[in-house]
């Protein structure tokens, strides 16, 4: 597999050879789905809760009489039945929403991903990324020099200056390999891969 290799205008000076195991699979949505769904639900946390008919605010009298009113009978005010009542099945905040992948399937998921944003002409390749300061404007101009608005960088390192360059930026992530996933890569409309990341992509999901 071919891959574009991008100068600092954003433009294609060659080509690179990345390696098919990665970036020439075939595109399984499922798997790709199911590992995305899979990110989401463990990046939750277990913090709502809701009460249930003991733990609601109410009082054990008897709201009206058995019989002679037409209503429905009612003992106490936190029914369910009643606005203001506890909830019959209350979330907790112990649930757990993790997902359990298989290493095997998300290898291949991640590597399905990146072989449908290669053919999707979303993928490319630079030399490096580096930046001399921690200058937002100057991290912002080399993006608007290569024509990107939405871009992910995979870098094989990132240093405080392209750390700090590019937090502040709108839709705009520099991330370390290890730290790609899957709902990041369908995300951002342009994903650009340093040749030193891409070693270490080869040896992650290869």
């Amino acid at each position: 597999m071919q891959l574009e290799l991008l100068n600092e205008q954003g433009q294609a000076s060659s080509k690179y050879d990345a390696p098919e195991t990665v970036f020439g699979r075939e595109y399984n949505e499922d798997l790709v789905h199911q590992i995305v769904v899979a990110f989401q639900a463990n990046a939750r946390q277990g913090t709502r809760a809701q009460k249930d008919r003991q733990q609601v605010n109410h009082s054990t009298k008897k709201p009206f009489k058995q019989k002679g009113t037409g209503r429905a009978r009612a003992g106490m005010t936190s029914s369910p039945l009643w606005r203001g009542g506890g909830r019959i099945f209350p979330n907790s905040p112990e649930e757990n929403f993790t997902q359990k992948i298989n290493k095997k399937m998300y290898r291949a998921g991640m590597a399905s991903i990146f072989s449908q944003l290669a053919r999707e002409g979303r993928l490319a390749v630079v030399d490096s990324m580096k930046v001399d300061s921690p200058k937002t404007k100057q991290l912002a101009a080399r993006f608007k020099a290569m024509n990107l608005e939405s871009v992910l960088v995979i870098a094989e390192e990132v240093d405080e200056n392209l750390y700090l360059a590019s937090r502040n930026l709108v839709n705009v992530l520099v991330v370390e390999p290890r730290y790609a996933d899957p709902l990041s890569l369908v995300h951002y409309k342009k994903v650009l891969v340093t040749k030193g990341a891409m070693d270490k992509l080869k040896e992650m999901f290869a």
